[in-house]
């Protein structure tokens, strides 16, 4: 299943849901943030995984995030325990989140402290939806690979300017430079799945 078909349901409203609540912001701020903030984790993962990492992200699936958040996705967003996320953001994005930070701030209107929570809460929410999908299709981390440079790359072919401008924020050495272009990838990549 394609992430945007998953996030136009049910779990797209208890995620925008989730968010409004944790973060005490309006439904379109939360919109935004999130059609920001999911393109950066999935081109980070398929970064990592093209440079290496992919056997320690499939064993992570394996282990940790085999879906099942997806199951109980209310529980996990009202739970306000979000470690996890964290811990899965040090890893994927290592010395680039405060980039990523300020990018999807500046998309969205949030402060820093809000983009860090909500990163942290849709880490292991796009780590779920990548464990259901490798569970569901037999892949090993070579496949996982492919899975994630599909998720990408489908917008990227559609989307080469707004894709190499995460790239290279994602690679770039901390001038912090701001980009226009979030949320026109976000909208892309997940299919405009906020469309009214």
């Amino acid at each position: 299943m394609d992430i945007s078909h998953l996030l136009q349901g049910p779990v797209g409203q208890q995620l925008v849901s989730g968010v409004v609540s944790q973060l005490g912001i309006k439904n379109e701020q939360a919109q935004m943030a999130i059609s920001a903030a999911i393109p950066f984790l999935l081109t980070a993962l398929n970064k990592n995984a093209a440079n290496g990492d992919a056997q320690n992200i499939n064993k992570a699936l394996e282990t940790k995030h085999d879906g099942s958040i997806l199951d109980n996705l209310g529980g996990f967003l009202s739970s306000g325990n979000f470690s996890d996320g964290a811990g899965i953001l040090g890893h994927v994005l290592g010395g680039k989140q405060s980039q990523v930070e300020n990018a999807i701030g500046q998309s969205s209107g949030l402060n820093g402290g809000q983009v860090a929570q909500l990163l942290a809460m849709l880490a292991p929410i796009v780590m779920g939806y990548l464990g259901k999908e490798k569970n569901s299709q037999g892949l090993d981390a070579g496949g996982l690979t492919g899975l994630l440079g599909g998720l990408v790359g489908g917008a990227a072919q559609t989307n080469q300017r707004e894709m190499s401008t995460i790239e290279k924020l994602l690679d770039q050495d901390g001038d912090g430079s701001a980009m226009d272009d979030v949320m026109d990838i976000g909208s892309k990549l997940l299919g405009g799945f906020f469309k009214k």
